[in-house]
């Protein structure tokens, strides 16, 4: 896009559920599918994570393009279900004309071109991955920083289950941090957690911490998991998610400026949304720290400016 450069770094919501797609009258504000955010910043199209939300995205991008190729870089953080499963319905991926990279870290046991491949395998899916008529470039990533045009892109790995990475986009209007998935460092997915001392335990998780809100510090707007409720949190430990007052309480360590709760889980309806947003501005405003708290809505569109 030609006028992408001078255009301020804009961010869209295409998919803000966590583990399984719920379309239906509960989920018309928030929205239904799962994990996808588009970036559009200094003449490039980054999209993160390749969830249910992909599939509008590419129909949305079609149509904006018309004739004119499509070249954007796809950032996947892990290999979840949630997160890779609206690549096959991804429509600018079936066009010759169009340059698509892809990018991420190899999984627990699993080379990152296996994990893409794997879905779309009979009987899974009609169409391999090599079949794919679009130019598709896949690069697994083996270093922490690395650009993208001019935006330079940050890594971390994260709390989760499995081999999960965190992303903040560094653009020329601020900052853009994308942790979909990620467990308060209370309890640890670390395979090395498991021969520990709780002392050893407690030390690791502190440096963990620690570690993250360096790497999360001064973010400009911070998109990062708040599936449960406190209450509901006690009952998933270990599932590899967070709570509210968690999340809040990572963005105001870190000096984050604006907070946007995601990965809503299924079970949770527009109104359910609605008070978990409400606890979350309440604990900010209690902490006497800036912080603007919203929960992502499929469709919003947030323009980031200096």
């Amino acid at each position: 896009m030609s006028s992408a450069s001078a255009s301020p770094p804009r961010i869209k919501f295409w998919g803000t559920r966590g583990s399984i797609s719920v379309p239906g009258p509960g989920t018309l504000r928030y929205g239904g599918n799962t994990t996808c955010v588009e970036v559009r910043a200094d003449g490039e199209i980054i999209v993160l994570d390749a969830g249910s939300g992909i599939r509008s995205l590419g129909i949305s991008l079609a149509k904006e393009f018309g004739a004119e190729p499509i070249k954007l870089s796809l950032l996947i953080t892990h290999a979840h279900w949630d997160h890779i499963q609206g690549l096959p319905f991804f429509k600018p991926a079936y066009d010759q004309k169009n340059e698509i990279g892809i990018l991420g870290f190899d999984g627990a046991g699993a080379g990152f071109s296996e994990i893409l491949a794997e879905p779309m395998k009979a009987p899974f899916f009609p169409i391999a991955m090599r079949e794919l008529s679009g130019r598709i470039g896949i690069r697994r990533l083996r270093e922490m920083k690395f650009s993208l045009g001019k935006v330079q892109v940050h890594a971390i790995f994260v709390n989760h289950p499995g081999v999960c990475a965190g992303y903040r986009l560094f653009t020329s209007a601020g900052s853009v941090a994308f942790l979909p998935d990620h467990e308060p460092y209370g309890f640890l997915h670390s395979a090395k957690s498991n021969h520990m001392t709780p002392e050893e335990t407690k030390k690791a998780a502190t440096e963990e911490r620690s570690k993250l809100v360096q790497f999360l510090h001064g973010s400009d707007l911070l998109i990062l998991d708040a599936q449960y409720t406190d209450e509901e949190y006690q009952r998933h430990i270990g599932w590899g998610h967070s709570s509210v007052t968690t999340a809040v309480s990572l963005a105001l360590d870190a000096g984050v400026r604006k907070l946007f709760l995601f990965h809503h889980d299924p079970n949770h309806d527009d109104t359910m949304i609605d008070s978990m947003l409400e606890e979350a501005r309440r604990v900010a405003q209690e902490s006497g720290k800036e912080l603007t708290v919203k929960a992502a809505h499929e469709g919003e569109e947030v323009v980031l400016e200096n």
